[in-house]
């Protein structure tokens, strides 16, 4: 991982606002695809919501490279430094 990679996953860690849920999800999605690749688990079962949400976004990314996962993660935790600010 570059450092502008990890650099952009500490900063959005203390956003003075919390994003939404999409937004959350979308940063989610990218982190697992540009960390680990395409899905290598089974969907979560049908009572777990939430982990379902977080595979399906995941999955949503998938035949991504590594490197444009990255490049689309650093870009978008940016967006969302400017929007919500650092606290």
């Amino acid at each position: 991982m570059s450092e502008a990679f990890n650099k952009a996953a500490e900063d959005v860690k203390v956003l003075k606002s919390t994003p939404s849920n999409e937004e959350l999800l979308e940063l989610y999605g990218l982190f697992k695809q540009a960390t680990v690749g395409d899905v290598n688990t089974d969907r979560p079962g049908m009572f777990d919501l939430k982990g379902k949400s977080k595979w399906d976004s995941w999955k949503g990314r998938e035949g991504l490279s590594k490197a444009d996962a990255e490049a689309k993660y650093i870009e978008t935790a940016n967006g969302l430094i400017a929007k919500y600010g650092k606290a």
